[in-house]
């Protein structure tokens, strides 16, 4: 089958198209036939090393949407079904593995494309809102990164929930129209948004905060942050750690959440089946969707990582296979 592969850690010219045998599936495992993947932060992260150690050959890639090729004796699943899924190891190939657990079937109505582009960011933005922020419709909320697929999959959530304040941050300006399309009230850049949060909120601050940049931003964040407020930590795209002291927390009541879909899937999958049902739901009734800014073939899969590294896009890239 064809795939793509890394021998080392670097660029994107280190992603090699090349054929590797097709997969074989154990206990508990289904087979799938990929249609599209997605490709996400995460994956650039892996790619250039700052992930933690890779077992080489690594192949990238968290999810996928397509048909089930074969199941294993007492499967709850059948050959033909039309799933997403977070494979076991990487997702750009013509055909992977995943565990039972972490594949779903979608409604027919869903087409593989839709479906591609909301496993890993709806899910873990349904889980962030509602489990992690506890999000409350008479809340001022600041949404990170707002124009990329977490941040614009949270802003629909948040309007969709009646949210009574939805700030957006965005790297640059000219994404602030396709934010507010989504259903921001308020959109600015890293550069003006704490001054922004608290001329919206009388300098009270924001009740909840989904921070997916770190460094700097989280430092901003909490100069912002109300009284009683959460502070919801869910990633580094800026690739620096972002620091508080206790003072900032204690005496104003205040509190940090972090959450990791990856540790998640690794240590409690069984939290994610009933989560990918409403999610899927809001999808095929038409009620959220996710933008796709562009769609590269899988021997493209380096221009696909070119186009996440340059942020100049909007939605969700992904890769048809």
């Amino acid at each position: 089958m064809k795939a793509v592969i890394q021998h080392e850690f670097g660029g994107a010219d280190v992603l090699s198209y090349t054929d590797i045998p097709i997969p074989h599936i154990g206990e508990g495992e289904v087979l799938i036939k990929v249609s599209y993947t997605s490709v996400n932060y995460a994956d650039i992260k892996t790619r250039i090393g700052t992930k933690g150690k890779g077992k080489f050959p690594l192949m990238l890639g968290l999810d996928v949407a397509g048909v089930v090729e074969e199941v294993a004796p007492n499967s709850a699943f059948s050959k033909g079904e039309r799933v997403i899924a977070f494979p076991k190891n990487g997702s750009y190939a013509e055909y992977v593995v995943a565990n039972e657990s972490l594949v779903f079937k979608i409604p027919d109505n869903l087409s593989f494309e839709t479906a591609a582009s909301m496993p890993t960011v709806a899910i873990l933005s349904y889980i962030l809102f509602y489990e992690i922020g506890q999000v409350q419709k008479t809340d001022t909320i600041v949404i990170h990164s707002a124009a990329g697929g977490v941040g614009s999959m949270l802003v629909q959530l948040a309007k969709l929930a009646g949210v009574q304040q939805i700030i957006g941050t965005v790297g640059n300006i000219n994404k602030e129209d396709y934010v507010r399309k989504l259903g921001a009230n308020t959109v600015c850049t890293y550069a003006s948004f704490t001054e922004e949060v608290l001329k919206q909120t009388n300098n009270k601050g924001a009740n909840v905060i989904f921070d997916s940049v770190a460094g700097d931003v989280t430092s901003k964040s909490l100069e912002c942050l109300s009284l009683y407020g959460t502070l919801v930590q869910f990633g580094n795209s800026s690739g620096k750690a972002g620091t508080f002291k206790t003072s900032d927390v204690h005496s104003s009541c205040r509190n940090v959440k972090g959450f990791s879909l990856g540790t998640t899937r690794k240590h409690a999958p069984e939290r994610l089946a009933p989560v990918a049902e409403k999610v899927l739901e809001l999808f095929a009734s038409n009620k959220i969707s996710i933008p796709v800014a562009k769609i590269f073939h899988l021997k493209d899969a380096a221009e696909a990582h070119k186009l996440i590294e340059s942020r100049n896009y909007e939605g969700k890239v992904l890769i048809k296979i």
